[in-house]
């Protein structure tokens, strides 16, 4: 990484982004990699590599077992880049997440051990699952307008992923209710219904939260050596661990601030954007899969003054191209 752009956001997606055969091809060629999901499989007690990438149950995409199949491939990916580009590795001085990618964020900052990261998602992914009720519903529409709707209909805002893109959650009926409104008086916008265990970051999640706060309490947190973006507030973290603490229990059911950590984000100077970990798209294998959170970032970092250069480091081929980008 040259000397003259010095300032990088390692960024890490939620949700979504898992797949089977999510990080087979990282372990077929890194031992790095391989190590990692026995490390994961040792911290959670069961086979993490088998789980990822066969899935022979039809596991992946439950809750309990998304968030820590993603987290165990975010660093994964971290680990494989770092071995790829060797002392021209870059080095992030902003770190954050969408949603459960916070956590893998607040390893990053050596705010929090992969394991206890480990064990505190497989938690929250149970607890989402098992209390966790309602569906969620993205609208393209800003967020006073859809905070209008969800009020309109008993749902509430989940996330603001753009200014003008905004998830809400609610009951099935409700949401509805909500989309036959918007396709009678707003033709023009849409409103697509998400695959979710529940309604996440919405009052439906309460529950699940106030037994989550007991399992933050029994974990270690360290003041972030960079900087860690909060999407309960949209800001930084602050260096008090009871802060992290209850902003991580917050954001269980509240919305996810993503507009407000890009805008901070840009706002210290960043110049290089790196996304590690998950994937989307119709492919089946890793090669064939794109980013998550590559579009989010390009249409709100085309919107501002600061255009930060975006590198996916999601497969063997992003990542080698990263790591090539920044020697």
């Amino acid at each position: 990484m040259s000397e003259n752009s010095p300032s990088v956001f390692f960024v890490f997606p939620g949700q979504g982004a898992q797949y089977r055969g999510i990080g087979s091809d990282l372990a077929g060629e890194f031992e790095v990699a391989r190590r990692t999901y026995e490390e994961a499989s040792d911290i959670l007690g069961y086979d993490m590599a088998r789980l990822s990438f066969e899935d022979p149950e039809d596991q992946v995409n439950l809750t309990r077992f998304t968030q820590p199949v993603l987290v165990t491939h975010h660093m994964a990916c971290l680990r494989v880049y770092r071995e790829l580009a060797g002392d021209a590795a870059a080095q992030p001085t902003v770190a954050g997440g969408h949603s459960l990618g916070e956590y893998s964020a607040l390893v990053e900052a050596g705010a929090l051990s992969f394991a206890d990261a480990l064990r505190l998602v497989s938690r929250r992914g149970e607890l989402m699952g098992e209390f966790g009720e309602g569906e969620m519903q993205a609208l393209t529409v800003d967020l006073e307008t859809a905070r209008q709707l969800a009020d309109k209909y008993y749902c509430a805002v989940a996330g603001i992923n753009l200014p003008d893109q905004t998830v809400v959650g609610g009951a099935a009926a409700d949401l509805d209710a909500m989309a036959a409104e918007m396709a009678e008086t707003m033709p023009k916008k849409k409103a697509i219904r998400l695959k979710t265990e529940g309604a996440f970051h919405t009052y439906y999640m309460v529950e699940a939260a106030r037994r989550f706060r007991e399992e933050l309490a029994q974990v270690d947190f360290g003041e972030p050596k960079i900087g860690v973006l909060s999407n309960y507030t949209g800001g930084f973290h602050e260096a008090d661990v009871d802060s992290i603490r209850a902003r991580l229990f917050l954001q269980l059911f509240h919305p996810v601030n993503w507009v407000g950590c890009m805008q901070s984000a840009l706002d210290r100077g960043v110049t290089h954007i790196f996304e590690f970990g998950g994937g989307i798209g119709s492919g089946e294998t890793p090669a064939e899969k794109r980013a998550n959170l590559e579009s989010m970032l390009k249409k709100f970092t085309r919107r501002a003054d600061l255009k930060p250069e975006y590198l996916a480091a999601i497969n063997l081929a992003t990542l080698r191209a990263a790591a090539g980008q920044a020697e």
